[in-house]
Parts: C-alpha cells; structure tokens; sequence
C-alpha cells in the first residue's frame, strides 16, 4: 500500500506492507488524515520516530471484531497494554509501555490502512461528515482541559497561538463559559473566532496584564511558554498545549513569585468532542486549507508547514 514515511532524512511517499489483523486490533481503511503540528515536528527530529506518519483519522473498519464490521470510526492514538498500573487506574494514555500512532514505535494514519486496537475505536455519529470527523482528536486535546482543570463560567481565559488548535481550544473553552482572549500572528484566522463572539489580538497589539485566570500556550514554539506566564495572574494556571523539537531555557522564578500551576495537557476523550461535533457547537469546516491525495503526502506535509496554512487533509482513499 501506498503510505507517507519518515525514514529520519526526509519525508516521502512509498509503498508499505499492508498491516495484518492480531489479536485485539483492527485494522481501519483510512478515508482522510489530518496534518498535525506534532507530524511536522517529528519531521524535524521530536520523539525519534521511524515510520508511517499521521494520527488524525477517520476511515472504516475492514478486518477485525464483527460487530466493528464496516463501521465508520475515529481512533485513539495510544496504544496501551492493558494490564500495567497506569492502565488499571484508567490512565491508558499515560501506559509506560504505551505505543502512539504515528508518534512512537506504530506506524500512523497517512497511508491505505492502519492496525489500531479495538479498544481505542470510536464510532462517528451519522449526521457527522467525513470533513468534521477528522478533527475528533484535535478536539479531544482541547477538551482534555476541562478534564484537567474547572472551568469556571467567566473566567478570563487567554489563549496563545492562532493555529490549529488554539481555535479548537478557544471554542471549547468559550463552550465552558469562559471569558476567551485569542492571542495571534494572522488577522484571517483569528477572524474565525470573532465571527464567534470570541475577543481577539494580534499578536503585536497585546500586552499582558497579569489578570488571566487560565492561559492556554498553543503556539506551538518556545516563546510561548514565557508569553503565557507574563499573562497569568498570581495563583492562575498555565496550560501547555505545544510539542516542539527544541529545547527550552525556563525562568521558574515567576512560577514561584506568582504561584503559578503549570499542566501539561496532551490527549483527551473522545466522547465529548464527537457529541459537539454532532452538535454543530464547534466549528471545524473554516479550518481546513487544503485536500491533497496520498499519492502527494510529501507536498501536504509541506503545505502544512507553510505561513497562515491550518488544516491540511490527505485523501487516502485510492
């Protein structure tokens, strides 16, 4: 099968063995991925994966478990053993043992097919398109905050970064209640959450105040992290969304000063960010740049990386 590989060099379009169906898993005809930031900072060195990229997907279930049989589905990128103390205490995402879609020792979703396990599928509901269904996992990261954190209604919520996943962060939190202030780069995409009542910057008009309650770092570089403390008010929460490849210098002083709590947020549930989808409550559709086939993965990988790009797709159904 034809499939978009990382060899630790470059980017490119090969063929690939078809995955086989083992015990527990499935194996899912991949109809579109999604590009993610973390796709394109693998690309650049992070985590030293091999491998297929891609872990945004919604596709149908070709071999495994009848009752799975031709379902349209999502899936969860962690693969967990099951069995370990982290897995029992329902902590699958954080397994020691785990193996992450395209992220780390399994190969992903940019290709004909992909083996996932049974327990990471989720059905997509049917008034959901294929379109909307891709960003089941983005939307799950954002959701993960209100799984971390309460959000309490009017709270000041700051959210730094104009891709991706900074608007899906700001519509969650909107969502919740929250007083939201989009922070970014691009006047265009920022415009996507004003048209939603959602107070927004440009990054060179905004000035911290140190009265944010929750600051959300999406920005996906090292700046960011010190642009989300200088925000945050003494005893506020600042919330890492971003993985990069480099490595940061870090001033802990204001954490101390202030009192800051720091959470690292990652992967979310999926039931929540599915129900919004099928209740047309958050937007996803004014995300997507551009659809390119699989046949050109590389390109999309580089369409992606382009200035003011959002969500690229890839059509793998050949």
């Amino acid at each position: 099968m034809q499939a978009v590989v990382w060899d630790g060099h470059v980017v490119s379009v090969a063929d690939r063995a078809e995955p086989r169906p083992e015990p527990g898993m499935a194996i899912v005809r991949v109809s579109l991925a999604g590009v993610c930031n973390t796709d394109l900072e693998i690309a650049r060195g992070y985590m030293g994966f091999r491998g297929i990229l891609g872990h945004e997907l919604v596709g149908v279930v070709e071999a495994g478990p009848v009752e799975w049989a031709g379902k349209r589905v999502v899936s969860e990128i962690n693969f967990a053993c099951g069995r370990c103390a982290a897995c029992r205490q329902g902590l699958g995402r954080h397994c020691p043992s785990r193996r992450v879609m395209g992220i780390l020792e399994a190969d992903g979703a940019f290709g004909e097919r992909v083996a996932v396990p049974v327990a990471n599928l989720h059905a997509v509901p049917d008034g959901v398109s294929d379109e909307d269904a891709v960003f089941a996992e983005p939307l799950a990261a954002a959701f993960e905050i209100l799984e971390q954190r309460t959000v309490e209604p009017g709270q000041h919520a700051l959210v730094l970064g104009d891709g991706k996943l900074g608007l899906l962060v700001a519509q969650v939190l909107q969502r919740a209640g929250a007083r939201v202030h989009a922070i970014g780069r691009h006047r265009d995409k920022l415009d996507l959450l004003a048209r939603r009542g959602i107070q927004t910057s440009l990054q060179t008009d905004y000035r911290p105040n140190k009265e944010v309650d929750i600051s959300v770092e999406a920005t996906g570089s090292l700046a960011g992290f010190d642009a989300a403390v200088a925000a945050t008010r003494p005893r506020g929460t600042v919330v890492l969304k971003s993985t990069v490849a480099g490595r940061h210098d870090l001033d802990l002083a204001p954490l101390v000063i202030d009192e800051i709590t720091v959470m690292g947020s990652r992967c979310g549930p999926f039931a929540p960010a599915l129900a919004a989808l099928a209740a047309r409550e958050i937007d996803v559709a004014g995300l997507v740049s551009d659809r390119i086939p699989l046949g050109r993965g590389d390109e999309a990988l580089r369409r992606a990386a382009e200035p003011g790009v959002l969500k690229v797709l890839m059509e793998c159904e050949t």
